[in-house]
């Protein structure tokens, strides 16, 4: 790379648009489209008996009404299975709407068309459906039990069921192991349901010209909602234009593909030829979006003098709310990440997924990993608390060294491909941990409390993502990809790398993200995944693009292309500044529109190197115009880690939490941007430490979300967020051109067991349920007087 834009703090660039007003998010577009509406289930469970649309008929502006059976077969059916897996042998999908049967609060069963959305909301609250109630199933124990089913036709409500066990380098399962090790230890942990919450929530605009559909979407991946929907709709994936505008946050709910509304609103838009949009409201968005994080895990640990990990058995019960869609991702990854940093003798996972009438459950920032970091950061200061030690010696003494790398776990990741981390230096990320929050000088007394957290988050998850590259002959530098953005700052990273690759200023490259017209092949953007994938194919991209600037660069100046560099935006021979051609220049030349008709022509020509009568204009293989396209898939994730340390005070009186220092050390292989990365881990601790003090959905046993409001749903405030002090360890990954490793949800991950770990310390009895409320404190405390 021939500039330093690589790794340098550069301001955002999204940001003056954004925070002036500037930014196009999907309500600001469709200003004159119809309006859609829904009528949702008010029950969790129940047999849907007639629907009568006759009282809204009257209301004016109304256009239309559809119910299940209105829907066209192709339209109507299932929605997709996205990620089908062995283990999970009863996956089930909703119908875009509720055919005979309501399964949660909030599936929709009728869709209105109105004028504009007070008509239509005032036209849902007219139509009358009957219901035949039935018991709903709410709580894991309960769905466990089976005795009432979500599904009549899924045993027991288990979705899916999955072994996973590595066995200790001698052949010994991890049951034998414990039961042969001098200290065992049993004990059960909690984690409730919670939800992402992003400011912006979904919605959907479509406009049809007769032959082709352009779908606006806040979504997360654009090309997947593409695809979806030109199948769902039975149209030629040519004709199918689906764009993200400004996403205002995702944070996971939105990788979902197609959401009901996002088949519906382009079927009546093609249906009416009008143009129609939708636009969630928050209670929707509560009770027809997807949850997240609920698990029970029973744990079982053996352990030698030092606390060494000599056998691991956990049992995990997941919430996986009423459907599947994205089948069993958060569990597998909460099964695996588990392990975190550390070298486990033996280790056997199980986990059952099971139905309940809830919202379904889909991955949010973290996706698995918080309650896997729960799991296994509680297990190492229950053995530090058992021997008396200190919770760090006890992490150091399991940790894997930086010569064992590449390190496999001996398990299947979330990919399909074996769990082997490439890079990281556990130990040194704990001194520095420990460093900067003061561990060994911690001033300890009574409700004041330190604790600890170590992670490893597998990160740049495949299949691919791909990126284009043109150079125009203004000299700009235009850059697409086709994942989305949510606020990561893509438009800044991702012009640092091609501007640091092709040596133009950065001020000259554009990006553009979520556009299918631009970029019709991608994954999306989830799994911390966007660097990794996207940022590589687009490097890849740039290397092609330079390869070609050089090479008629060399032709123009007479020069050998290894003799030739770039900086800024000028191909010059090394050493001689003087002998240079501006690659706007080259991007002139690599699109021919005359040819050299005679020697004289070709002598006045600039270049006359380019013009030589001997040859094609295009010489072939070649294409026209100074761009390229590549793609990079990843033969398995990298594995970025680190480590958060949190100082916590607890009011004697009325048990309120308040975390007073917060530390992270971090490592996500090398920086393209710090800045961006500390944004990142700044915003996922403050997500962290929602949920691990103030977020959670609560259902009562009839299914119903008693808490379905900011009013009753808390989210943290600024005055409940410390400043988060950070410090970086880079180990670049061994597995891509970069380097790089991924950061988008490292700030969330660890969260819980670190603030649970504090609370621990400064109370001086176990933490085994989060997140905890002061009530929750007090009465634990009561208990245990």
């Amino acid at each position: 790379m021939t500039t330093k834009l690589f790794g340098e703090p550069v301001q955002r660039r999204e940001d003056p648009r954004l925070l002036t007003g500037q930014g196009r998010y999907l309500d600001d577009l469709g200003r004159e489209a119809l309006a859609a509406a829904f009528v949702r289930s008010p029950h969790a469970h129940a047999r849907i008996r007639d629907i009568d649309v006759g009282p809204a008929l009257d209301v004016e502006g109304l256009v239309a009404v559809y119910t299940w059976e209105d829907l066209p077969e192709r339209v109507g059916r299932a929605l997709p299975l996205l990620i089908p897996h062995p283990a999970l042998t009863h996956g089930r999908t909703a119908h875009p709407l509720a055919k005979e049967v309501v399964r949660h609060v909030g599936e929709p069963v009728v869709m209105v068309v109105a004028a504009d959305r007070y008509a239509a909301e005032d036209a849902c609250a007219l139509i009358e459906v009957d219901y035949e109630l039935l018991k709903p199933v709410v709580g894991l124990e309960e769905a466990a039990h089976g005795a009432q089913l979500v599904h009549e036709d899924v045993p027991g409500n288990v979705g899916a069921h999955l072994v996973q066990e590595v066995t200790a380098p001698g052949g010994q399962g991890a049951r034998e192991a414990i039961e042969a090790a001098p200290h065992t230890l049993d004990f059960r942990l909690d984690i409730e349901r919670s939800a992402s919450m992003p400011l912006e929530g979904r919605g959907v605009y479509a406009r049809w010209d007769g032959r082709d559909l352009r779908v606006y979407s806040s979504t997360q991946t654009s090309t997947s909602v593409r695809m979806a929907v030109a199948a769902a709709l039975g149209l030629p994936l040519p004709q199918v234009e689906v764009i993200a505008p400004d996403v205002g946050g995702g944070f996971g709910v939105k990788i979902v593909h197609p959401w009901p509304e996002e088949v519906l609103v382009p079927w009546a838009a093609m249906t009416l030829g009008r143009e129609v949009k939708w636009a969630e409201d928050r209670r929707e968005h509560f009770i027809s979006s997807a949850h997240e994080r609920a698990q029970v895990q029973h744990v079982r640990v053996g352990f030698d003098d030092e606390g060494r990990v000599l056998g691991l058995d956990v049992t995990i019960l997941h919430d996986h709310g009423a459907y599947t869609p994205y089948g069993i991702i958060v569990p597998i990854v909460t099964s695996t990440q588990l392990l975190g940093p550390y070298r486990v003798g033996a280790y056997r996972v199980e986990f059952t997924a099971v139905y309940t009438n809830t919202v379904q459950v889909t991955p949010y920032r973290g996706a698995g990993r918080p309650q896997g970091v729960f799991c296994m950061e509680r297990t190492m200061d229950k053995i530090a608390h058992h021997l008396g030690k200190d919770r760090t010696a006890v992490r150091e003494a399991n940790f894997i060294r930086p010569e064992e790398f590449p390190y496999d776990q001996g398990m299947i990741f979330q990919d399909g491909r074996p769990l082997i981390y490439d890079s990281g230096d556990y130990p040194e990320m704990l001194r520095m941990i420990k460093e900067l929050i003061g561990w060994d000088s911690f001033d300890r007394r009574p409700g004041r409390g330190i604790g600890i957290g170590c992670y490893v988050e597998g990160t740049g998850v495949g299949p691919y993502e791909g990126g284009h590259v043109q150079i125009t002959s203004d000299g700009r530098v235009h850059v697409s990809t086709g994942l989305t953005s949510q606020g990561q700052g893509h438009e800044t990273a991702f012009a640092q790398i091609a501007a640091a690759e092709l040596g133009v200023p950065i001020e000259r490259v554009s990006v553009v993200t979520g556009d299918t017209r631009r970029f019709g092949y991608a994954v999306g953007t989830f799994a911390s995944r966007a660097a990794v994938v996207s940022g590589n194919a687009i490097a890849l991209a740039c290397r092609k693009v330079r390869e070609k600037a050089l090479r008629i660069a060399a032709d123009a100046l007479e020069a050998d292309p290894a003799d030739l560099d770039i900086a800024d935006g000028l191909v010059h021979v090394a050493g001689t500044p003087s002998a240079s051609i501006p690659l706007s220049t080259v991007a002139v030349l690599a699109n021919p529109l005359r040819y050299a008709f005679d020697e004289e022509t070709a002598k006045a020509t600039q270049f006359s190197g380019t013009a030589s009568p001997d040859r094609p204009p295009v010489a072939e293989g070649e294409e026209p115009g100074l761009e390229g396209r590549d793609y990079y898939s990843p033969i398995r994730s990298t594995f970025a880690a680190g480590m958060h340390a949190a100082i916590v005070e607890t009011d004697p009186d009325t048990a309120e939490i308040k975390v007073v220092r917060y530390a992270v050390v971090h490592d996500c292989g090398r920086l393209i941007n710090p800045m961006i990365v500390e944004g990142q881990i700044h915003g996922g601790v403050a997500q962290g430490i929602g949920g691990a003090l103030y977020e959670r959905m609560v259902y009562d046993p009839h299914g119903q979300l008693v808490n379905a409001s900011f009013m009753d749903f808390l989210m943290p405030y600024a005055t409940e967020v410390p400043r988060v002090e950070t410090d970086h360890l880079e180990t670049p990954s061994p597995l891509n051109p970069l380097g790089i490793k991924g950061a988008g949800e490292a700030g969330v991950i660890p969260v819980s067991a670190v603030i649970a770990s504090a609370i621990e310390d400064a109370e001086g009895f176990a933490i085994d349920r989060m997140p905890i409320s002061p009530s929750e404190l007090f009465e634990a405390r009561e208990r245990h007087r």
